[in-house]
């Protein structure tokens, strides 16, 4: 019976050898290898199989995300946590696993004019096939809402003014509404990419926005004022401008120049709004949040801590990187600290902002001088792979005449820098010398801020001697008004030709010649011209030269390597291009007064965040290229009114100030903050332009504004 069996048995095992080997040699013809990081990344999404992410499931938005045709942020249900573990899973730069949301740029909606009536399909899409869509704007929202139609987490919808309002807690950054938009208003962001995004002549832009060096979404900033979200404000000036403390005392405000109500009416006062909610923030008692990207592990050494050092730091370790400021000075804040004088930025207002800075993990070095204390080498070898050269214009201009080198001459940086280390205790040196005749040669914002000086440090009498005329004056007209009213003498069309000393070598005299104006030149001022014979004798004991400065270079010809460093006859950084602020050695880059010359602050603020955003491609290892459709230095023409209708005049609100009597015998703050009445005052005074549309009697219907809920978003 048994051995009957065995015949069988000895088939099967054959059957079964040849159906083993079969498979064996299948396995390694038809073998399908799955990459691993595709379960790892599944097991980090939310597995509801949703489908809100585009793709056929979690599983196949795991395939997407490990075949790089999808972001760590793909789920949209998951949140961050879930994009930052898919992130640490791929390996990637943790920064995009920043959530995403929908940004609606276009304020027109029902302002903006038809060019035609429409009775057609209620539908964007339908309206844009006709001539790109009813509106006069051509870049306008259309109104008819395919974006809140698309959206399926009731994120979006029409606002009472006819345009999209997101709600961005309940937005989940899928991109359906941006994709539908036919107009490109609607744009789904990280905030990474929400700093990095500048001018281009495709966005809805009002003239100030457009005018503003640091860009800031001014109308936007103005409209959450007058809605009394004062935090939203706040963010929305941070979002480009870091130091609006310090702006909102000391910005000449050329937004102010094109804001559309100041063609008909005054000029809305911006700055003195922007000073409102800062000083709201920092009597508070606490501090907004500011969020930061997830660390990139790439580090950054900033040369620099004034504005534009300050500004391109800021960013950086928003966009996630390592950042370390080196300074020369005790303490940061550059020119804004050493060169402008306590009456106009109380320090301790400085020190708060920067402070501010610094706490989002930003490492400093003080006292530290490039090419003495460290070098460019030095910062290569400890591992820094970009490096940004901010160290400002700290070198004065010479007079180039006989004696300006006796005692009781000074440089206006000079002077204003050594007052300002021993005013703040910085310095074991006395005070500069102060005399009781002075007389600071210059005319604009630093010769100012000397006589000012003098004047509360006792001189019996400051002069101004300036070669021009004050129509000429490039310092702002509101310094030069505040100097008028401190008893500040001023002579006019003045060229200072030769100091005079006495026996021990101390100024007693200034001679000039009178000037008459000739031809313009080629800044378009017309040229003094000397007046043969009219030579003039001022007598003075002390001599301030305030006629410029430029950056201080000499540490280039210490390393070797700095040999391809380009600069400027004027002693400035050379760029790639201006708007990349690339150097002509790869890894450096400058922004500031180092590069441009000297300038204004919120000009050096805006170039520290343009510096930041082409360091992130650099470290990002992305091409290095200008923004596209890049706005840089010009305007959209359409959006340049020279008439606007509908404009009832409404007194502009005047800056409080100190009175004079008083302000001149001490270093307290000049020009106070505004009042929350005269803020709601103000902001009612905006005509809230976009492109092309604004509200005729600039102001809201009380009535309306009372029925608005909803908060105007950062």
């Amino acid at each position: 019976m048994i051995e009957g069996l065995i015949p069988p048995l000895l088939v099967m095992l054959g059957i079964g050898a040849v159906c083993g080997t079969v498979l064996s040699l299948a396995s390694k013809i038809f073998y399908v290898w799955e990459d691993p990081r595709i379960a790892e990344v599944e097991d980090c999404l939310a597995a509801a199989n949703c489908g809100g992410c585009g793709y056929a499931g979690c599983s196949a938005a795991a395939v997407a995300v490990v075949e790089g045709k999808a972001k760590p942020s793909v789920c949209i249900v998951a949140g961050p946590e879930s994009a930052a573990a898919v992130a640490e899973v791929m390996g990637i730069d943790p920064g995009s696993a920043e959530p995403r949301r929908s940004i609606n740029e276009c304020a027109g909606g029902d302002r903006a004019a038809d060019r035609y009536y429409y009775l057609g399909v209620e539908s964007c899409q339908a309206l844009t096939a006709q001539f790109g869509g009813r509106r006069e704007c051509s870049i306008g929202c259309l109104g008819k809402g395919d974006c809140v139609k698309a959206c399926s987490f009731d994120a979006i919808h029409m606002g009472p003014d006819g345009y999209p309002v997101v709600d961005e807690a309940k937005c989940v950054g899928c991109g359906v509404c941006e994709a539908i938009c036919p107009k490109d208003i609607l744009h789904v962001r990280t905030m990474s990419e929400r700093l990095l995004h500048f001018n281009r002549d495709v966005d809805a832009l009002a003239p100030c926005q457009q005018t503003c060096p640091a860009q800031i979404d001014i109308s936007k900033y103005i409209t959450q004022i007058r809605l009394g979200d004062y935090q939203g404000a706040v963010d929305t000036i941070r979002e480009r401008n870091p130091l609006l403390l310090a702006c909102g005392r000391v910005c000449p405000h050329p937004c102010e120049d094109y804001c559309r109500r100041g063609i008909e009416d005054e000029a809305v006062s911006i700055n003195q709004l922007k000073r409102f909610v800062a000083d709201l923030e920092l009597h508070s008692g606490r501090r907004y949040p500011i969020a930061c990207a997830p660390d990139t592990g790439k580090r950054v050494a900033v040369i620099g801590g004034g504005p534009a050092g300050l500004s391109c730091a800021f960013f950086l370790r928003r966009l996630g990187h390592s950042v370390t400021i080196y300074d020369a000075m005790p303490k940061l804040g550059g020119m804004i600290r050493y060169g402008i004088p306590e009456y106009r930025l109380p320090k301790e207002t400085l020190q708060w902002e920067i402070d501010g800075i610094l706490n989002l993990g930003i490492d400093t070095k003080m006292n530290m001088t490039l090419g003495e204390d460290f070098t460019i080498e030095s910062l290569r070898q400890e591992g820094y792979e970009a490096i940004f050269l901010g160290v400002g214009a700290w070198s004065d201009y010479s007079l180039r005449v006989d004696g300006e080198d006796l005692n009781g001459c000074y440089t206006g940086i000079d002077f204003l820098t050594k007052f300002a280390l021993h005013q703040q205790g910085d310095s074991k040196k006395a005070k500069p010398f102060v005399g009781k005749k002075c007389a600071v040669i210059g005319g604009g914002n630093t010769a100012i801020d000397c006589v000012r000086t003098l004047v509360r440090l006792g001189a019996d009498e400051v002069s101004i001697v300036y070669r021009r005329t004050r129509k000429e004056m490039p310092a702002n007209e509101v310094e030069i008004v505040a100097a008028e009213h401190e008893g500040i003498k001023f002579h006019f069309l003045a060229a200072p030709t030769r100091v005079i000393g006495d026996d021990s070598g101390t100024v007693k005299q200034l001679e000039f010649l009178k000037m008459e104006l000739g031809e313009p030149d080629a800044s378009g001022r017309r040229r003094p011209v000397p007046i043969e014979g009219s030579e003039t004798l001022m007598n003075i004991d002390m001599l301030v030269t305030a006629i410029g400065q430029g950056p201080e270079v000499s540490f280039r010809e210490k390393e070797k390597e700095l040999e391809a460093l380009e600069i400027t006859r004027w002693n400035t950084f050379e760029a790639v291009n201006p708007e990349t602020l690339q150097s002509t050695i790869p890894y450096i880059f400058s922004a500031g007064d180092a590069y441009t010359g000297a300038s204004l602050v919120v000009e050096a603020i805006g170039g520290g965040r343009r510096a930041a955003r082409s360091i992130h491609q650099y470290l990002m290892g992305e091409e290095i290229t200008p923004v596209d459709h890049s706005l840089y230095q010009r305007y959209i023409p359409e959006s340049l009114f020279e008439k606007v209708l509908g404009i009832s005049s409404k007194k502009r609100t005047p800056m409080p100030e100190m009175e004079v009597e008083a302000r001149i015998k001490t270093f307290e703050e000049v020009d106070l903050v505004i009042s929350e009445k005269d803020a709601k005052y103000e902001s009612r005074r905006c005509l809230n332009c976009c492109r092309i549309c604004y509200n005729p009697d600039g102001s809201v219907d009380d009535e309306q504004e009372t029925k608005t809920t909803e908060k105007v978003t950062a």
